[in-house]
């Protein structure tokens, strides 16, 4: 199956400002590309790309006074099947999980374990530690949650998400990572495309997507408590603790959004032409 990728993004700024993109395709994904995947700027702008410290991509950018368009598209190969869950994976103890797992069940920005703790042992204490413990704490919020684009914010954690009972992607991600910590389950936090595909499609404008990872048996394993059923097709852009490590666009001064799309599209291959012959 080929994807066709793509965003066209613009900010207003009103003066000179430094900004830190996370656009790109994550490194994992690099093989699959079958175009360039590059960030190309209106005005032209020099990018200066690096790794941050969980291996995402990033460019730095010196953005002038005025409108930013930000722009991109790319062509991924993907396997086109829904993706594996780790249903026969074991749950690591925490003594013999490998250190760099260790600040994924930490608490983090928006996912606070200190004060979540209690709670997820009265609610998944009883599970059967593994894939069934990560699944039941999946479909609890997604039952408890209800999707509403308008009842989210910034500042929303997973205990405002929990309290308030509504949110959007990133939310849903939010409470079911930080259980997963409070259960001792390693849990990161993802950003990147996840289109309408195999699946009826939203009503909704397409956006970017947020899921999550699990560290059972011994590798990561991505995950969604939006969406439980596994989908086909998501591309990972980026990786951290939560949401405040994978901003998409960092500014480091007053800016607005002025308009914002993502494309994220099967291509169908076209089927061949059977060539005309002559009769008689």
């Amino acid at each position: 199956m080929k994807i066709r990728l793509g965003y066209d993004i613009s900010y207003n700024l009103p003066n000179p400002t430094p900004m830190v993109l996370m656009l790109n395709v994550h490194a994992s994904r690099m093989a699959d590309l079958l175009e360039p995947d590059e960030i190309r700027t209106e005005p032209l702008l020099p990018l200066h790309h690096y790794y941050d410290s969980f291996g995402n991509r990033c460019a730095r950018l010196m953005a002038p006074r005025g409108i930013l368009r930000l722009t991109g598209k790319t062509l991924i190969q993907d396997g086109g099947k829904p993706e594996a869950q780790p249903v026969d994976m074991p749950q690591i103890p925490v003594q013999e999980l490998p250190d760099e797992t260790l600040v994924y069940l930490q608490g983090s920005r928006y996912c606070e374990t200190d004060r979540m703790s209690n709670l997820a042992w009265s609610l998944f204490g009883k599970t059967k530690e593994g894939w069934p413990r990560v699944l039941a704490i999946l479909e609890w919020v997604q039952n408890h949650l209800k999707f509403d684009y308008l009842k989210t914010r910034a500042t929303k954690s997973a205990l405002d998400a929990y309290n308030e009972r509504t949110g959007v992607c990133r939310d849903f991600q939010h409470l079911a990572i930080t259980f997963c910590r409070c259960m001792n389950i390693p849990a990161r936090y993802c950003t990147g495309y996840l289109g309408d595909i195999g699946v009826p499609p939203e009503e909704t404008p397409m956006d970017f997507s947020a899921w999550f990872e699990v560290f059972l048996g011994g590798r990561w394993h991505a995950v969604d408590a939006r969406h439980v059923k596994p989908r086909i097709g998501r591309v990972l852009m980026a990786r951290g603790r939560d949401a405040a490590d994978v901003p998409l666009a960092s500014t480091f001064g007053y800016h607005w959004l002025a308009s914002f799309k993502v494309i994220t599209d099967e291509v169908k291959d076209r089927p061949a032409v059977e060539p005309i012959r002559a009769i008689g």
